[in-house]
């Protein structure tokens, strides 16, 4: 699609805002509830960082304060890591349950508002909050952030490209990587979805930021998220040109011609 003259959209997602447990499956968990409060539990700081985001680029938010020891809402069904080690002896039938109430709600809401704001003539900008652990299994991460897009995708590598340079030049000490510390083409809801919409309409990134910037808190970690988003690239545009195959800087706005109360 080519077509310069349509508008952008935008979804702030969060899939593992919190580390809540429904009544029934917490002596799942009385062996070893601390685990609820590590990386394990839930993306410290992702939730609080999708609220600022969502608010200030005035997107569609959508998030879950499940713990992803309960589902995985970042894989797709079929995927071994779906139910954790906690979950996965779980009969097939409460397995479903959790499906049922959990999982396919949260990514039936997320598709639904894509296929209405393209319905409605719009391209549709999915931005995924997460954050990653500072070390895992002896590893120290080499990156403050992380941004995760499919590199055969032009809009998500424009758009990851421009982010990344209005950063170096406000913060150089900041390290940005792409892809990292996973592959943004790996299995999760971006990638999903990318089987689902071609890229000249969908473009899904996923926001990795270093745990060890929300651990500080206080005024570090609220200058991080303000650094984050003032260097969005420009919300200033009224076309989707970052969605055409020629090399343009990305632009996104909310498109307001399209009657909002479908897309609530």
């Amino acid at each position: 699609m080519r077509d310069s003259s349509k508008k952008v959209r935008i979804i702030v997602t969060c899939e593992h805002g919190g580390n809540r447990i429904p009544a029934r499956y917490r002596p799942l968990f009385e062996k070893d509830p601390a685990v609820l409060d590590t990386h394990r539990g839930f993306d410290a700081g992702a939730l609080q960082f999708a609220h600022e985001l969502a608010k200030a680029t005035d997107a569609f938010l959508v998030t879950a304060t499940a713990s992803r020891l309960l589902v995985e809402l970042n894989r797709s069904v079929g995927n071994p890591k779906l139910f954790s080690g906690f979950t996965h002896l779980l009969p097939a039938a409460e397995k479903e349950e959790i499906l049922l109430r959990h999982y396919f709600p949260y990514r039936d809401r997320v598709e639904s508002f894509i296929r209405e704001a393209i319905a409605c003539g719009s391209h549709v900008l999915h931005l995924s909050s997460h954050s990653f652990t500072p070390e895992l299994d002896g590893e120290v991460r080499d990156a403050d952030l992380g941004l995760l897009y499919d590199p055969k995708r032009a809009a998500e590598a424009e758009f990851c490209r421009a982010w990344k340079q209005v950063l170096k030049t406000r913060a150089p000490d900041l390290k940005v990587r792409f892809n990292y510390p996973y592959r943004g083409t790996s299995d999760g809801l971006t990638a999903w979805l990318r089987t689902r919409f071609p890229g000249e309409i969908y473009a899904g990134i996923e926001i990795e930021v270093n745990q060890a910037h929300v651990h500080t808190g206080g005024a570090h970690w609220k200058a991080m998220r303000r650094m984050l988003i003032g260097a969005l690239p420009s919300t200033g545009q009224h076309d989707a040109s970052s969605f055409r195959r020629e090399s343009h800087a990305p632009s996104v706005r909310i498109d307001r011609a399209c009657d909002d109360a479908a897309l609530t």
